[in-house]
């Protein structure tokens, strides 16, 4: 282990601003598998996912002049790759309207096992339509509120509550299918 894998992310930053590349090669590396998971959350593909990680970071680097230091790099980092994703699906004309649920198309299942893993659980998410995505990831897995991500995806915070519910209850239908689907093959395998 080097000495700069050593060093505090502060220590980290600090170097990355001085234009230390190996330092920036280090923070890139501590946190792009932790970054390229919230992007997936929000991707509606891996490429697309890529796309959003790659564009945070060039918007990290360009920005570690501003960290304060009043809180966690992490914490920071995380904020600028969140706020990245949402640009991206702005950017892509993502619509945030209201769908019904009879009228979404039914995709694929997954495959089946034993039990749903958190792997198959973010499968459904991903099934889910980009605005439902969106709030979903939010609310329930950032930990924002629903005013708050009114605001952040120019919606009222009745349609962030609106979409949160819809992609709850959708949610909760794929997976009724899919404990049947796993459940019913269970059976079978006896």
């Amino acid at each position: 282990m080097s000495e700069l894998t050593k060093i505090s992310d502060d220590e980290l930053i600090r170097s990355c601003v001085a234009g230390d590349t190996k330092a920036q090669k280090l923070l890139f590396e501590r946190y792009t598998r932790r970054m390229m998971g919230i992007c997936m959350r929000y991707a509606g593909n891996k490429q697309e996912a890529e796309d959003m990680l790659q564009e945070g970071w060039i918007k990290i680097f360009r920005n570690l002049n501003t960290f304060r230091f009043e809180g966690s790099a992490e914490g920071w980092i995380k904020k600028v790759m969140v706020n990245t994703c949402l640009e991206c699906l702005r950017k892509n004309k993502m619509q945030y309207s209201d769908v019904e649920i009879e009228t979404i198309e039914e995709m694929g299942y997954l495959t089946s096992q034993d039990s749903l893993s958190a792997n198959d659980l973010l499968k459904l998410v991903h099934r889910l339509p980009s605005g439902y995505r969106s709030v979903f990831n939010l609310f329930a897995v950032e930990g924002y509120s629903h005013k708050e991500i009114g605001k952040m995806l120019t919606i009222s915070e009745g349609t962030s509550k609106s979409q949160f519910n819809r992609a709850r209850m959708h949610l909760q239908k794929m997976l009724g299918k899919e404990l049947k689907i796993v459940s019913h093959e269970f059976a079978i395998s006896y």
